[in-house]
């Protein structure tokens, strides 16, 4: 009698322990979010969602990842070393699709979305002593056409074959994050910079306030001809220090992507959270101002996380 009591209690402890344990993982919630370089617009915001996320989902761990942006993002969420990311709207549709040029060896099927977010708009910025007005101004100059394979970069190659020109035709082609790009500027060692990045981005504020500069108009046609996911956009005047007439250029949406593997739960909260939060986003940059639940599925170019899709449910866009 007395063996068969212990062997109940024992039973009872060991049913306790793994209780404790999958309420512990439960309640142990990993979140990485990755961004991209920290003078861009994608790092300030993740780290305003990484602070929402610590805050309003109960059990989370979250930390912020600087990186390369919209291509080591995906790449990094299909091995399941991220749980959200920011990316770049033709990024993603190529990293679904497996477009080794753009950087993806094969396609990257586990990539699940959650929220249309804020367009990115191309913005080109030439010193003004470069003598660059226009895109065709650019033949025989420099430019730094954001890091390697980042979605910067792969938005100057669309523009510039848009435009009938390749890198093969600028004097010197820099693949350059964008502050260390602005860097070179100042030290008139490159004549112009292309961004892809949210209106008012501190790179190009910071170069604006350090030397004359302007901004280099895409025209409409450029869009027109490069199709979705690009779009015709303006750059506002004021947007830059001296900038005085609104510039034409084109844009392209961001996205908040995540990967197969994260649960339901986890999807759900931070789909969830994003929307409930978004004065905290337009606190950390104004590109967050351009975040609109009614847009949140625009255009999406892979299948909704299961999670994210709960909540689109619960708010009728479903």
């Amino acid at each position: 009698m007395k063996k068969a009591v212990k062997r109940a209690a024992i039973a009872a402890v060991a049913t306790l322990a793994m209780a404790a344990s999958v309420t512990s993982a439960r309640s142990d919630e990993f979140i990485n979010v990755l961004t991209g370089g920290t003078s861009g617009v994608y790092y300030p915001l993740g780290v305003a969602l990484s602070k929402i996320y610590g805050d309003k989902i109960e059990g989370s761990r979250v930390q912020v990842q600087a990186t390369k942006a919209s291509v080591e993002n995906l790449n990094l969420l299909q091995q399941g070393r991220g749980e959200i990311a920011f990316a770049l709207g033709d990024s993603v549709k190529l990293a679904w699709e497996g477009d080794a040029e753009a950087g993806f060896k094969a396609p990257l099927d586990k990539l699940r979305g959650i929220a249309a977010i804020y367009p990115n708009y191309i913005q080109i910025m030439a010193s003004k002593e470069s003598g660059i007005a226009t895109l065709a101004d650019f033949k025989g100059k420099s430019l730094s056409v954001g890091a390697p394979k980042s979605g910067t970069e792969l938005n100057a190659r669309a523009i510039l074959t848009a435009a009938g020109m390749s890198y093969d035709d600028l004097g010197k082609t820099e693949y350059l994050p964008f502050a260390e790009s602005v860097e070179l500027m100042k030290n008139r060692q490159l004549d112009a910079t292309l961004q892809s990045a949210g209106l008012g981005v501190s790179s190009f504020k910071d170069l604006a306030t350090s030397l004359d500069v302007q901004m280099v108009a895409v025209p409409e046609d450029i869009a027109t001809k490069l199709g979705a996911p690009y779009i015709a956009a303006t750059v506002p005047a004021g947007t830059y220090q001296g900038q005085d007439k609104d510039v034409p250029t084109v844009a392209v949406v961001n996205f908040l992507v995540t990967h197969s593997e994260v649960s339901d739960e986890t999807a759900y909260q931070m789909t969830k959270q994003l929307f409930e939060n978004l004065p905290a986003m337009v606190a950390a940059h104004k590109a967050a101002e351009q975040i609109d639940l009614k847009e949140a599925l625009k255009g999406m170019p892979i299948p909704l996380h299961p999670g994210a899709e709960r909540f689109y449910k619960e708010k009728g866009l479903l």
